[in-house]
Order: structure tokens, then sequence, then C-alpha cells
């Protein structure tokens, strides 16, 4: 018998580029790890360090006193009024994410002769690992202790040490102070940046201790000379006013009283190991396959141990990118200051897939991380509804730097200010988390009211047929045939509407529950085109256009369970009509992984593995296993990265509250395989097992409960006792 996946990734060379980088991360900081003996080389990053870019007290735009007129126009059959929806402000992006600073290593005298090098990152334990002869580098960075911990032993003669801001897109304007302290056994290096026009800075505190040899400053840091071992431990803050260097270092020493570098990985482990392992992929690749470096993997995309090794990586980068916050487009990392569309948090779709499997995949870090994130910004959700639309309760940026929810990001081709559906997006993650583990998280219960609430102000036009009308409407980011940006009743925010009320409803019995109820069963229907598939926008004169990259009129299909071809059979052949005519536009990593969920949900196998196969066969994904936006390695985004695990999981096996569906859309390459881990929204622990021979599922209950049973075989019910385990036994056809 094979042994299992792999669980890690490694090289031969050190990375030449920062995207090549391996990461290691804590939710808060963040290091990308080159790995070069000689110059060793971390970028450090944290989830807080956003620049200034002059949107510091900008509003959402007050445009509620023209709502009224604008539906009167829309209604009348004006399909363009919504262009000038707006209080003339240019486009305004959210404050850009940026990198910290590098900690440097580099060996002055006696570097490494040259030899055989290896640089590997294990996911089980988060530690970045580089070898040569007797020199070793380790960085991780703790959960326990929330530093970056960086460990060389066997050092050069002499190594130069400091941190250095000089990263790509550097703005020149930024004042930067560099300090030096000798302490007993080694120094402290401090950098302050002080970014323009303001008093806001960010500052990195570095202690090095050194085993051995001397420590002394130099210009640019200090310079260790005949060290046998050298520990850097590290940690930003981003604040206004002064600091202090000595403190600093103090509370650094501090994590060092009870032990040692190996003292401090043993405490982040025991955290982060347990997270890790809770789920994962075996594909019985081949074992000579499984012991390639990433990048000889990444040229085999047909490759079993190569999706086995993405799952491992999407789940580890989605744990280290997930704490203070959830994963921006980049997840916690960046090299470069000029990080494409900031660096924000998309709602719009790209944060939503990065975390749809943080339930199926045992990850409540991430859905907690993304529980943090919504609580502190419902002030500013509050502020979007009263000022665009004039009611109660909340909407959802489209775009967000993480401290900001207020809707600033928007223009005329990206009306992003219309869109309604952000927040019941946002929080379907915590409602699946609540059913997985049978509770009613008091925040979830009360972010879903004031959902339901923004719905009851928001819905009062009706048609002609006495339907209410979602009027404006926003189908992110594409516009109709025959129509503009801003429309009428589109496809997502009909489905979205119903589902917050009715979610909310469920949360809260009693009158409001009543109301809510009611006001979704007002709601229109889909509607079907004259191609036979689901409209992106139900509202007649509105067609639709196909080629492009978002598919948010099959939001009632994934991530709901709307539309399925178990209850609503008729719609699910229209949305597999609208998914068969849809284009990938640009090729986006996100669009095809989006796809993928969809054509999962729909049973459609073939499908998913020709989304599948246009990311891994495009080149979208660096050395590092992070991935990109674009083709052959454009755009550095976690998109793909942290989405692949849950297609492959969506592809295996899906529930609901009450129903399980075994390998829906098995992808046809990988006949064989197991599943362990997966946590399902009725409140068992399912591990599968596949071959041609037939499947194995054991379940592990927590609550007891009936539910349908789907296969390939056909359909049943199946009564769960919490504590007692059922294995089931399917003979293949």
């Amino acid at each position: 018998m094979s042994p299992g996946p792999v669980h890690g990734t490694w090289e031969p060379s050190p990375a030449t580029r920062w995207e090549d980088a391996f990461l290691t991360g804590n939710g808060r900081h963040g290091a990308l790890v080159f790995g070069d003996p000689d110059d060793d080389r971390v970028v450090v990053t944290h989830h807080t360090l956003v620049r200034p870019n002059g949107s510091a007290g900008a509003r959402p735009p007050a445009l509620a006193a023209a709502l009224p007129a604008l539906r009167d126009r829309m209604l009348a059959g004006d399909l363009t009024a919504a262009e000038e929806f707006t209080d003339g402000r240019p486009l305004q992006w959210v404050r850009p994410f940026h990198p910290a600073f590098l900690v440097r290593l580099r060996a002055v005298a006696g570097a490494g002769a040259p030899s055989r090098m290896r640089r590997s990152v294990d996911f089980t334990t988060g530690e970045a690992v580089t070898e040569r002869g007797d020199r070793c580098s380790r960085v991780f960075v703790s959960r326990a202790d929330d530093v970056i911990v960086h460990q060389v032993t066997g050092p050069a003669p002499e190594l130069d040490v400091g941190l250095d801001h000089r990263l790509p897109g550097a703005p020149e304007r930024l004042r930067v102070d560099h300090g030096v302290l000798l302490v007993p056994g080694g120094a402290v290096l401090g950098l302050t940046a002080r970014y323009p026009d303001g008093d806001l800075a960010y500052t990195g505190v570095t202690l090095v201790l050194v085993t051995g040899g001397r420590t002394g400053a130099t210009p640019a840091g200090v310079r260790v000379t005949g060290a046998r071992s050298v520990l850097l431990l590290t940690r930003v803050r981003r604040h206004t006013g002064g600091t202090d260097l000595a403190a600093g270092a103090r509370a650094l020493r501090g994590l060092l009283a009870a032990g040692t570098y190996d003292t401090l990985l043993a405490r982040h482990t025991a955290l982060h190991r347990t997270a890790y392992l809770r789920a994962g992929l075996d594909l019985a690749a081949d074992p000579a396959e499984r012991a390639l470096p990433g990048s000889a993997l990444l040229r085999r995309p047909d490759s079993a141990a190569l999706l086995e090794r993405l799952f491992a990586a999407g789940r580890y980068h989605l744990l280290s990118a997930s704490g203070l916050l959830p994963p921006r487009l980049t997840g916690l990392w960046t090299g470069d200051w000029d990080t494409a569309w900031s660096g924000a948090f998309t709602t719009n779709a790209n944060l939503n897939l990065q975390t749809a499997s943080a339930g199926a995949a045992a990850l409540p870090e991430v859905t907690g991380a993304l529980a943090a994130l919504v609580e502190r910004q419902l002030p500013d959700w509050r502020e979007n509804a009263r000022a665009v639309f004039g009611a109660r309760g909340v909407v959802a940026p489209s775009h967000t730097d993480g401290e900001c929810g207020l809707s600033l990001h928007f223009s005329r081709e990206y009306p992003l200010h219309l869109w309604t559906a952000g927040a019941d997006w946002l929080l379907v993650p915590l409602v699946e988390h609540d059913e997985i583990h049978g509770v009613s998280t008091p925040a979830t219960a009360a972010a879903l009211a004031e959902t339901a609430l923004f719905y009851e102000d928001f819905l009062t036009r009706t048609d002609g047929a006495g339907h209410l009308v979602v009027v404006p409407s926003y189908s992110p980011e594409n516009r109709p045939a025959g129509g503009s940006w801003g429309a009428v009743n589109a496809a997502m925010d009909l489905s979205a509407a119903r589902h917050a009320l009715l979610t909310a409803a469920r949360y809260h019995p009693g009158a409001a529950a009543d109301r809510w109820r009611a006001l979704a069963g007002r709601l229109p229907p889909h509607r079907v085109n004259a191609d036979g598939a689901l409209a992106e926008w139900a509202w007649p004169g509105l067609g639709d256009t196909y080629d492009h990259r978002h598919l948010s009129h099959l939001y009632g299909v994934w991530p709901l369970d709307e539309i399925n071809p178990y209850d609503t059979p008729a719609l699910a052949a229209a949305a597999h009509r609208a998914l068969e005519l849809r284009g990938p536009e640009n090729d986006s990593a996100h669009g095809h992984l989006h796809h993928a969920l969809v054509a999962a949900r729909l049973r459609d196998g073939e499908r998913v593995a020709h989304a599948l196969a246009r990311v891994l066969r495009g080149d979208h994904f660096h050395v590092s296993l992070m991935s990109s936006h674009y083709p052959h390695r454009d755009v550095y985004n976690a998109d793909a990265a942290h989405t692949l695990p849950a297609v492959l999981i969506e592809a295996l096996a899906q529930s609901t509250p009450g129903r399980l569906v075994l390998l829906p859309a098995p992808p046809p390459a990988y006949p064989r395989g197991s599943l362990r881990g997966v946590r399902t929204r009725f409140g068992a622990v399912l591990d599968l097992t596949w071959s041609p021979d037939g499947v194995t599922a054991v379940l592990r209950p927590t609550r007891t409960v009936r539910i349908e049973l789907r296969t390939s075989a056909g359909a049943g019910f199946l009564d769960l006792v919490a504590g007692e385990d059922r294995v089931l036994t399917l003979t293949a056809r």
C-alpha cells in the first residue's frame, strides 16, 4: 500500500521571484520565504497594513432622496436611468494592502560552497525550511504567540542582518526610520514607516539572539560574527504616534522565558496541526509523482499527485491567511506595494469563493475570521443602507480593505453601490457553520435580522402581476443586452432576498418571521429565456450577456440550495443550460472554478473536470502553490488556490440540513480515492472511499436526524443516531 499524500511541497533551488516564495502565516502576520542559504530573505506582511489613498473621511453617496424618481423611470422603461444614480464622484479604490519589509540575513563571507540544497514547507506545521550542508534556516508564524520565528543554524562566519522596506512599488515619500539597540546576547532591530500626509505609521521590531560569536551594529543593521545559531523574533504593529523599541524587545524576549525555537514551534503546532489535519484528500496517486518538487508536478496538469497537493496547499494557505481577517485577494501575502485591485476583500465573488470550503473542509477558523469581519463592519453596512436606499438594516459593500465597510467603490460602468445581495452571500458560510454545529450563533442571527429589515424597507414596488420588484438591481459585474449595468430583478438579487428573508425567519420565530416569510413569498419566480436558460434578469426586455467571468445569476444553485436537480428539476435544467452558454471571458481562475462549483451542484462531472483543467493547464499556479488571477501566472491572487478544495469536495460529497449526495460529479480521471473529515450540514463527519468496485461512506453523527441519501443508484432515507457510527457500502453498478 502506498503512503498517503504529501502534506507539503519542496524545491531544489531558491525562489527568484517573491511570487514563488513559500508561505506561512497565522491569520495576522504572514511571511514569504525565499529559501536562499546565502541570502536568507523573508518578506513580512500583516493583515492591517493598508496605506492611505485619500479615501479617509469619505462616506457612501447620499442618494436616498433620488431613489423614488429613479424607480419610476426604470419601471417606466428607461433602462439607462441608473447610470445617473450617483453623486458624480470619480472611482475610489479602497486602501491598498502592502508588505511591511524584508528581513534579510546575508552572508558577508564564507558563503556555502555550491552543493545540493532543498527548501520546503510543511503544511502540518506551517514551517518553511531551507537546508544545504550543515546550514539550516527555519521559519514559521506562530498561531499561539503571534510572532514570526526564524532560526538559522550553522550560519556563515559573518552575517549582515537588517530590515528593508524597499520592496517593489514602495512609495518614495514614505518616511522610514531605522533603529538598532545592542542587548545582551544579540540586538534589536526596529523599522518605523510613516505614510505621507498623516501620522499613521507601522513599526516592525526584530529581536536577534545569537548563540556563540558576537554582534555589532552596522549602518544597515547588525553584523553577526562566528555564531553557531541565530534566532529572530519579528512583530509588526500599525499605530499612530511614537514607538518604544526597548519595550517591543522586552515583549519578544518574554516569549523565550519558557524555552527555545522548538518550544515556540510546539506551542504553535498544537493549534495549527489540529486544524490542518481535520480533513484530507487521497486520490491514490503514483508515489513517485508524490515525491516530485512542486515545480515538476505543475508540469503534469493531469497528475493525481498534483491535485492532491493543491488540495492540501489550498487548505493550508486558507488556514494560514485567516485569523484577524479572512483571506484577501492575495491571501495574507504580497511582495509588492502595488497590489492588483488594492489587495482588497472583494465580496461579489472572490472572498465568497475563497471561503467556500470553510464549513465542509473543517476550518471553523476561517468562518470565525469572516464572522469577525462582518460583525466589525455592521455599523458601516447600516450607513450604506440609509445613505443609498433610505432603509433600515444593512447593505454590504462589494470592496473593503478590512476596516472600512462603506460603499465607496463604484462608477458608471461598475455601479457596485446598487448591489444589495452582498450581506446575504457573506452570511451564507456563517449559516452553514451553524447548521454543521447545530447552533444558532447570536451574531449571525442579529446580522440576518438586519438583512431582513433592509428588504422590508427596500422591496416596496410591484409589477403588473403583484410581484415585488427589485429596483434598482445589479448582477456583478455584468450588464444585460439591451440595457445598462443598473437593471431590474437580477436573478442573484431575487435569490438573495428570498434566502435572507426565509433564513432570518428561521432564526427568529415570531411575528417578524411571519412578515419575512410573507415578503419572500411575494418575490417573482426566476425567468427562463428563449434559449431555455435561466435568465440573468427576470424582467422583460433584458437579454442575457453570456460571455462573462461571473456567474451571479446561478447563485440559487451555488452556494444556495434554491435550485437543484431533486426539488426543482425544471429550473435545474434551465440553470444547466445557462452554464453551457456561459463563456469564460478573460479566463480568470475564479470564473472557471465558480463554473465548476455550479456544475458540481448540477451533477455534471465532465464540466467540473473541464473547468479544473482550464486552471491546471493554464499555468495558474506559482511554484509556491499560490495561484494567479489570469493564465501564465499573471497577477498574484488566492482565488484558485483557496477555492480548489471546495470544488473537489462539492464534486465528491454535498450536504444540506436534510440531504446527503455522494459522488454527484466525480472527475472521471480519478476513479479511486478517499475524502476524510468532511463536515456535513446535518451534523455528521463523513469519510468517503470510492473505487471501480464500489463506495464506502462512514458517517459519525453528532445529532439524531433523518436525511435523504442520494447516490448514483437512487434515493432513500437514512436514520442517524447521535454517537453511533453508520457505515454505508454501495456496490458498483
